[in-house]
């Protein structure tokens, strides 16, 4: 063989084994050949890859969907989106390409379940589902089934959790995804999936989930490190031990480029870890005005406090964040492993200290990034306290807009640490996560309950609990048993990882108090990846009604009706302070109980047309865009809107019958603001039938649009044709309104790399 023939195949294979080391030689990564850091991780890529947390995610979506209360009252189980069979009552139904990453029941109820994935029907159990009545009596340990589909630590039954059914197994769909339960009392859930706008963006390709796969070991093996140091060993090492002299305290101020830390941790004595949890840890990124992470170390490290009653070891054992107790040695270590990019320096600091002899130790780990600027972002931790929450209004725990002297972000929200009380009290945790992402009016997140938000049910029991994901560290059952007053205090936490929540340019994290009725002292902590530049940007929008705005977009809908004038509302909680509540009587009837107070969210007027035909509109884009993103407002009291989406290219002078259609997908969108809501008098009771129709009419919903369709075009043409639902809101009954088509407006937003310029 030719000399330089041999020299050119030895260089081609030293330099794809050198591209491949630098991509996965990590420790407890999957050496997957098709990833390369450009590529968006999904399924087992996204635990495998944990590296890559703060790539931003241009192209997905991720959506919280639940049983909560239509209404706006407190009662969030067994809100059906529509009935089937005796043993099919829908509460998630999905269309297009994603993975469902997370599924949350209270304890067994609902079981056996189906995951409706692309057809085919996977009909998954729990231990007590044959045995229903007293269960959390007879069963010490319980576990779904089938077991080898959902192992710990990727699954966690009520028995583990203290109340709840915990499912993180990824499960792909290519088409469609329906979750269903076959008992309806106590029906309370929430789901976290994820949508793709392109897959060859993706690490590995969508293929469609069922039970016979099993779950990738590597991620269990991950997962199962939860609790121990899991970062990259080998790298920069900063270690150091420090007394606690001054009121402020330097720790480092690391000048390296294109750096990411892979771990931050802290060694306490334990004689004065109480002493120091309200120190506060400061970290600031590229010499920025503000810090991005303030926040006080207990709450940083996922606990209200670390008075540890029970002598744990891992108080808590999260797989990002967590914190042990050494008490052979006396010292409580403090560790954070989501990664921290920075592009010219970090500093580091503790304030708020009291000046002693005190000495602590830490540790700081860092190395070259492997995520290219342009696709990155900077770690935070947002502090908010609320010592007194208003009435009648959410808690606002993040707003990115303007934080940190910068109108815009671009990242993904990663998780929250929270005291919901100083005072062992357990109800306050009847409050709904509302996160609203992007200017949406509609929240993409809306769960059921604080402690179901933080993997619980029915409060924990009142007991103390810890998962690589979620947990409840602390806090006495009463304030009766409590021993002194930190003991007293009642915390969470909620890490993100595979089920992160990207955002382009803004992300609103809103949490209820108890139903907006507590005045419980809260503090929040919430975790989020974001650049101070959009990655979402908005090039038009299109009023329907509003004859200039439809003829400057060409709209044309033959079969569309007059205009319609709509006065209702958004979901965003209880409309008055104080408000009714829906519940039921003792006869185990429906009733909304009127003793309305102050307006909160006022009703207001929406124009707009629905069709049940086809309409067509054009819309400017930004050339440079990598796929786009369409919002409809509508009129939510028509079912079940479904429309298959064509897009075409704007040419100019060519005729109707010229244009190229591409077929985008099918935007659907399931149920209505009528719902089914079924308590039945036993566990074991077929269902009932309460109607139960919300006066919040309008919502925002998306669907996205691959680059391929958009990638340099100024504009395009869009064709929205509507499909016929039949779907009734259970046998025999269907729903107050017929299925159509309904548009009020359109806005227009386009994925863009963010640009953004680091400063000195």
């Amino acid at each position: 063989m030719d000399t330089t023939i041999i020299r050119y195949w030895i260089f081609g294979v030293l330099w794809l084994m050198s591209l491949t080391l630098m991509v996965h030689a990590q420790p407890g990564h999957k050496k997957s050949g098709d990833i390369t850091y450009n590529a968006i991780p999904v399924g087992a890529d996204a635990y495998l890859r944990w590296d890559l947390l703060p790539m931003q995610r241009i192209g997905v979506r991720a959506y919280m969907r639940s049983t909560y209360d239509r209404a706006g009252g407190g009662y969030d189980a067994s809100h059906f989106l529509f009935m089937n069979k005796e043993d099919e009552n829908v509460t998630l139904d999905v269309k297009g390409k994603g993975i469902l990453y997370f599924f949350r029941a209270n304890h067994w109820h609902g079981s056996p379940w189906h995951f409706t994935i692309d057809g085919t029907d996977n009909i998954v159990k729990e231990t007590a589902t044959d045995a229903p009545v007293n269960a959390d009596k007879v069963f010490k340990h319980t576990e779904f089934i089938p077991a080898k589909a959902f192992p710990e630590p990727l699954a966690y039954t009520w028995a583990t959790t203290k109340g709840a059914d915990l499912i993180w197994v990824p499960m792909p769909f290519r088409d469609s995804l329906r979750i269903a339960y076959s008992r309806t009392i106590y029906g309370t859930g929430y789901y976290i999936y994820h949508l793709y706008a392109d897959e060859t963006r993706l690490s590995q390709p969508i293929s469609s989930w069922n039970m016979a796969k099993v779950p990738d070991q590597d991620v269990i093996n991950l997962l199962n490190r939860a609790g121990t140091d899991i970062a990259p060993k080998n790298i920069t090492t900063l270690r150091s031990s420090i007394k606690l002299d001054k009121n402020e305290l330097l720790l480092s101020n690391i000048k390296a480029s294109n750096s990411v830390i892979r771990a931050l941790k802290f060694t306490l004595p334990l004689d004065q870890a109480i002493a120091l949890e309200r120190v506060r840890l400061k970290i600031t990124w590229d010499n920025a005005k503000y810090p991005s992470i303030d926040a006080p170390l207990c709450l940083f490290f996922g606990a209200g406090t670390f008075y540890n009653r029970e002598n744990k070891a891992d108080f808590v054992k999260g797989l990002p964040i967590n914190i042990h107790f050494d008490y052979v040695n006396k010292k409580v270590e403090l560790a954070c492993y989501y990664p921290m990019p920075f592009f010219k320096s970090a500093k580091l600091e503790l304030t708020g200290l009291s000046p002693t002899e005190t000495g602590i130790s830490y540790e700081i780990r860092y190395e070259p990034a492997t995520i290219k600027k342009e696709q990155s972002s900077y770690f935070h931790a947002t502090y908010k306290d609320f010592p007194k929450p208003q009435l009648g209004q959410d808690m606002t725990w993040l707003d990115t807009r303007g934080i940190e002297g910068h109108r815009d972000w671009s990242g993904s929200f990663m998780g929250t640490s929270f005291i919901f009380s100083h005072n062992a009290n357990l109800s306050t945790l009847e409050g709904d996560p509302r996160f609203f992402f992007d200017d949406s009016q509609t929240p993409q997140a809306y769960g059921t309950g604080t402690e179901e938000w933080a993997g619980g049910g029915d409060y924990w029991g009142g007991e103390n609990m810890t998962l690589p994901l979620a947990g409840h560290p602390c806090g006495a059952k009463d304030k009766k048993t409590a021993v002194n007053e930190k003991d007293l205090i009642q915390s969470a936490y909620r890490f993100l990882v595979a089920d992160m929540m990207p955002f382009g340019n803004r992300a609103l994290i809103r949490f209820e108090h108890n139903e907006n009725v507590s005045q419980e002292h809260y503090e929040a902590v919430t975790y989020w990846y974001g650049l101070p530049a959009p990655s979402l940007i908005k090039t038009d929008s299109l009023d329907i009604g509003q004859i200039k705005s439809e003829q400057q977009h060409a709209y044309y809908s033959p079969d569309a009706s007059p205009v319609q004038v709509i006065n209702s509302r958004y979901e965003w909680g209880a409309d008055h302070y104080p408000t009714g509540a829906w519940g039921y009587d003792l006869n185990n009837k429906p009733g909304y109980k009127e003793f309305m107070g102050k307006e909160i969210y006022p009703s207001h007027q929406e124009n707009g047309r629905y069709t049940r035909g086809t309409s067509e509109f054009t819309v400017k884009l930004n050339p440079n865009n990598l796929g786009a993103l369409l919002r409809r407002t509508l009129d939510y009291s028509f079912p079940n809107q479904t429309a298959e989406v064509y897009i075409a290219r704007v040419v100019k002078g060519q005729k109707a019958e010229k244009v190229k259609w591409q077929k985008a997908g099918t935007w659907y969108l399931a149920g209505a603001n009528t719902c089914v809501v079924s308590r039945p008098a036993g566990e074991l009771s077929k269902r009932v039938y309460n109607i139960q129709t919300s006066n919040r009419r309008f919502r925002d919903d998306e669907f996205l649009i691959p680059a391929r369709l958009t990638k340099g075009l100024p504009a395009i043409r869009i064709k929205l044709k509507f499909i016929p639902d039949q779907q009734q809101l259970y046998p025999g009954k269907p729903f107050p309104e017929q299925s159509a088509w309904s548009e009020l407006a359109y806005q227009v937003y386009c994925y863009v790399n963010p640009q953004y310029h680091i400063g000195n």
